[in-house]
């Protein structure tokens, strides 16, 4: 990399689904643009999150993990996982140290040899293995299946390793001035990372199947005279016991939910927000073209 030459270009993060990738992003960017959860299938569409420095703005394209589809929702997300591959300038496998390589890395793996974007092999949560030697297992367990760009160590928890993978990604990029303001942290409206933050709270709070099942939509964001914002939203579930699920005991849940939601969305903005949470019903949403169209997922 020249001096004094600046780099612009676009970094997939790809990998199954809950290896720590949105985590990952938001740490790099040194904000809370993806949503985080314990849940698999957390990220639902590919999210931009902007890292900006002197010398070099990376596009971070968080892809929601790549798994086996069970509805056309799952299809929908693999499909823009896969899609992103050749559209960039460098891909981010991303892989979880403290679990064995399965079939879903496999898979990952069979389709990344497929690209001719370089691939670097990020293997994060390092922070959980005890004794560092296994790392060099787990490397040689994936440089035998194929050949890295680089292999890079690293803790999105604790934001260890982020300067080597900084360089590595950078080492791919384009020479270019910056696409967007140094200050700009996504290219997401505040209407979707809003509809994103509320539906974390409600993968949080919720059990069993619910998760899966939600789906959220602002129907109202406006800017006050004061300030502040009014959102209203609704949360969509596919089936009325969902509903009561979501609502809890006297509105309880709703309640945490929206005060949760709140929380984030002012910690963002940086403004008030008074938030207007509601609850319908969808039957069968995940499968229906028309609903996922209605929700922001592209027809498949």
């Amino acid at each position: 990399m020249a001096e004094n030459t600046h780099y612009t270009g676009f970094a997939a993060l790809v990998g199954r689904p809950n290896v720590g990738k949105s985590t990952l992003m938001n740490g790099m960017i040194g904000e809370k643009i993806a949503i985080m959860s314990d849940r698999p299938q957390t990220t639902r569409n590919k999210i931009m999150g902007i890292f900006s420095t002197e010398k070099a703005q990376i596009l971070f394209l968080d892809t929601p993990g790549i798994h086996k589809p069970l509805h056309k929702l799952g299809e929908y997300m693999n499909q823009a996982a896969i899609g992103t591959l050749n559209q960039v300038d460098v891909v981010l496998f991303v892989v979880d140290a403290s679990e064995k390589k399965g079939a879903g890395e496999k898979f990952i793996l069979e389709h990344l040899k497929k690209t001719k974007t370089p691939v670097l092999l990020v293997i994060n949560k390092i922070d959980k293995i005890e004794d560092k030697n296994r790392l060099l297992g787990i490397m040689k367990s994936y440089t035998e299946e194929m050949e890295f760009a680089a292999v890079i160590p690293v803790s999105a928890l604790e934001q260890e390793g982020f300067d080597e993978l900084e360089e590595e990604i950078v080492r791919y990029l384009p020479e270019g001035p910056s696409m967007f303001p140094e200050d700009e942290l996504t290219d997401q409206p505040m209407r979707a990372i809003a509809a994103e933050m509320i539906r974390e709270k409600v993968l949080r709070n919720t059990h069993d199947e619910v998760p899966h099942a939600i789906a959220v939509e602002i129907n109202e964001f406006k800017d006050r005279p004061n300030g502040s914002a009014f959102i209203r939203a609704t949360i969509f579930v596919e089936r009325e016991s969902q509903k009561g699920i979501v609502i809890g005991a006297k509105g309880s849940l709703l309640k945490k939910i929206g005060q949760e939601a709140r929380k984030d969305i002012e910690a963002l903005t940086g403004a008030g927000v008074f938030l207007d949470l509601w609850v319908k019903v969808r039957a069968d949403w995940r499968n229906k073209a028309k609903a996922l169209k209605d929700f922001g997922y592209k027809e498949l």
